[in-house]
């Protein structure tokens, strides 16, 4: 169950990411709400999952899917540019947070 709650929290970490952006510096209302909620949820996913799992690999996980996840949506949502170069970063993300998990799992 820590698994789940930490991978939902990974993805609200991606939505108070874009609503930070699109709050354009708190200057817009229901973006700056959205902020907030979405941060207390993601932070409080990732402190439940802490309970159970180690802080290390939780951390490298949950960032790794906020970052992963903003990156591909700003692309499609904010038409962010596309590169090969950021492709193949984002495929590095994503098979370490892979690693870290089955790391986890060895033990």
């Amino acid at each position: 169950m820590a698994w789940a709650v930490l991978i939902l929290s990974g993805m609200l970490e991606a939505g108070w990411a874009l609503s930070l952006k699109a709050s354009d510096g708190f200057t817009r209302l229901w973006p700056s709400v959205s902020f907030v909620v979405l941060l207390v949820a993601s932070m409080g996913g990732l402190a439940w999952a802490l309970k159970t799992l180690p802080v290390g690999v939780a951390y490298g996980v949950w960032v790794g899917i906020g970052a992963a996840l903003t990156a591909v949506l700003a692309i499609v949502l904010f038409h962010e540019t596309v590169s090969v170069l950021k492709i193949v970063s984002l495929v590095l993300i994503i098979a370490g947070v892979v690693g870290l998990n089955l790391s986890s799992s060895a033990h």
